[in-house]
């Protein structure tokens, strides 16, 4: 299957929640309000409109996956750091084990490292987030704001030592808790 990836635009937003919406139909943990938590992202601080990206289906032109990175902070006593959030990535059930959330993965952390972003957060499945490098946060002292596996809550240095000195606890944009 031919697909290429681009950037979401306003006139996509409808067809994008009804593919965040469908990826997540089956899913086994989920409250299946992936696409309302996208749909708020993208009206708070935390949205990112360059690290919200849709993937093409060149055959039929058609969204078939949809993946979004946005602001938060790891805070401590002394410090807060800015990153991101890696929430939701999302292929339609008829387009999933292609290799799509693979390559919208992929180009959303490349194009936030040119941001000049240095690290993301996931609270994702534990077996496949490392094959992207990610590991788990607690390595470097950061926690969720909630209780949550350890195996399960995981980040990624976008520049090398990114996250030597910070530690502390994530910070999501309040569009996560609405």
């Amino acid at each position: 299957m031919d697909m290429r990836i681009r950037v979401e635009q306003v006139e996509d937003y409808s067809v994008t929640e009804q593919v965040v919406k469908d990826a997540f139909a089956n899913a086994e943990f989920t409250d299946h309000k992936e696409h309302e938590l996208v749909s708020r992202i993208r009206k708070s601080d935390a949205f990112i409109p360059a690290l919200s990206l849709v993937a093409i289906d060149e055959e039929n032109q058609k969204i078939v996956g949809h993946i979004l990175l946005s602001k938060i902070n790891i805070r401590n006593d002394n410090q807060s750091i800015e990153s991101l959030a890696l929430a939701p990535v999302s292929v339609v059930p008829d387009h999933q084990s292609k290799g799509i959330g693979k390559k919208l993965i992929l180009e959303a952390l490349q194009k936030a490292k040119e941001l000049g972003y240095h690290s993301v957060v996931v609270l994702g499945h534990p077996e496949y987030y490392p094959k992207f490098s990610f590991q788990k946060a607690s390595r470097w002292g950061i926690k969720a704001p909630f209780e949550v596996p350890d195996e399960v809550f995981m980040a990624l240095e976008l520049r090398e030592n990114a996250l030597a000195n910070v530690s502390g606890v994530v910070e999501y944009s309040s569009a996560f808790f609405e």
